[in-house]
């Protein structure tokens, strides 16, 4: 196939960015997303041009590092990773618009690579469990009930690429977040910490400039992991109840 692919080029932070077009040939229908972008950044580095950056890692769907918006799709037209979204999804002469996620909890680093550590910050704001150490404790010593294990064990899948954040018209990143808290919450072990883990990571989420959540569903329909919008109302429900318990005290 020949594509042409715009591509949203900032040389830095602090730079204006603006869309730049080039034409990719003998485009491979089994190339992936990515692997099509390898062969338009070596013809750039033969041409002595700057070539595009963007993130990536495992390239196996696991890391959601690769994360960025296509066609105005987060991750693209097809509900999985970047990485392992094909060429074959696409035909021959399109023209593919490519950004960063746009949020401004998620400032441009250079071109569609973006600053996601206020993941990283909403986590350590509550993200972890209070646990004796020595000896690991038997594998059934503390018994989950299996409608939680298995809710647990979905919110667990969250990779946390950001693309709930890229495609909700808020820029909220609460299906993140109550990932976050759902999968710890539902767990007997995440009880001793379940109000102050809920109120710490949601004022976390605020402080880094995420928008609010308004339930629009845009967020659960690209998620990679398919992580339910039902986990917000886990979450709301979590965060009424730790508020309510602490104006009681």
């Amino acid at each position: 196939m020949k594509i042409t692919v715009r591509v949203w080029r900032q040389p830095n932070s602090q730079a204006d960015g603006r869309m730049v077009s080039y034409e990719v040939d003998q485009v491979s229908e089994d190339m992936s997303f990515l692997e099509m972008l390898d062969v338009l950044n070596e013809r750039l580095t033969h041409e002595g041009q700057d070539p595009i950056a963007f993130d990536s890692d495992c390239r196996e769907g696991i890391c959601g590092m690769c994360g960025v918006v296509i066609n105005g799709e987060a991750h693209g037209p097809v509900q999985t990773t970047t990485c392992q979204l094909h060429m074959r999804s696409f035909k021959d002469g399109d023209e593919i618009d490519i950004e960063p996620w746009r949020a401004e909890g998620f400032p441009i680093l250079k071109d569609l690579i973006v600053d996601r550590s206020a993941f990283d910050r909403i986590i350590q704001a509550g993200g972890y469990i209070t646990a004796p150490t020595g000896a690991a404790p038997d594998a059934h010593a503390a018994p989950v009930p299996k409608n939680a294990a298995d809710k647990a064990f979905d919110a667990a899948t969250c990779i946390g690429c950001g693309a709930c954040v890229a495609a909700c018209p808020n820029g909220s990143a609460m299906l993140f977040t109550a990932a976050k808290i759902t999968h710890l919450g539902l767990l007997p072990q995440g009880q001793p910490e379940r109000d102050s883990r809920v109120l710490g990571m949601v004022a976390q989420h605020d402080e880094e400039g995420f928008g609010g959540c308004t339930n629009i569903g845009e967020c659960a329909a690209v998620c990679p992991k398919e992580i339910p919008l039902e986990t917000i109302s886990r979450l709301n429900r979590d965060l009424l109840g730790a508020l309510v318990r602490g104006d009681s005290n």
